[in-house]
């Protein structure tokens, strides 16, 4: 275990590298709506279709941004954990894979926050 922790520690700065190159790119179920996020889920990126023009509907076109976005930010963790988990010896895995659950806390979206908060109240 001590020789897996050194070449993880030795990889390191490439596993950041590698890290930070990652992006996330999502389309809209009618493929009017594209988002591409950075590493962190920021948005970097936004396609809109003209044709959504042709029935201007603002709040459905907000919640397909929102929509398409989170499926972004799902694929850029989604690319994140698989780089980590190559990195990361298997028992290491296997320790991460017992406590909290990484996944769901990278694709969590602040909006869930929001809405988990409205639930309490």
């Amino acid at each position: 275990m001590l020789a897996d922790l050194k070449r993880v520690t030795k990889e390191l700065p490439e596993i950041q590298r590698k890290a930070l190159e990652v992006t996330g790119t999502a389309w809209s179920d009618d493929r009017t709506v594209k988002a591409v996020v950075g590493p962190r889920g920021h948005l970097i990126e936004l396609e809109i279709d003209p044709r959504v023009y042709r029935k201007p509907n603002s709040k459905e076109l907000a919640a397909t941004i929102v929509a398409t976005v989170r499926k972004a930010i799902e694929e850029s963790a989604r690319q994140a954990q698989e780089i980590y988990d190559e990195a990361l010896p298997s028992d290491m895995r296997a320790a991460r894979a017992g406590g909290m659950d990484i996944n769901k806390l990278i694709q969590s979206h602040d909006a869930d926050i929001r809405r988990q908060g409205d639930d309490d109240g």
